[in-house]
């Protein structure tokens, strides 16, 4: 696997696994991050990647770390 394909898939299996815990649907983390609900559901279904500036505010917003984001480091 790619390692391109190998950070799409730890991510979006990561956003998942945040979005479920924090017990919010795909409209409302979207809604709260000011992106697009479309947008959400690319990154989780590996699609897509966010930008630096929009994967900040997801690390933010689910109080994690980039690096745990991107499965660089454990939270």
């Amino acid at each position: 696997m790619s390692s391109m394909r190998q950070q799409k898939n730890i991510f979006s299996e990561k956003l998942v696994e945040l979005r479920k815990e924090k017990g919010v649907s795909q409209q409302k983390a979207a809604w709260d991050l000011g992106i697009d609900p479309s947008t959400i559901a690319k990154y989780e279904t590996g699609d897509r990647l966010p930008d630096i500036f929009t994967l900040s505010k997801i690390a933010d917003y689910f109080d994690v770390s980039c690096d745990y984001l991107l499965g660089r480091k454990e939270y």
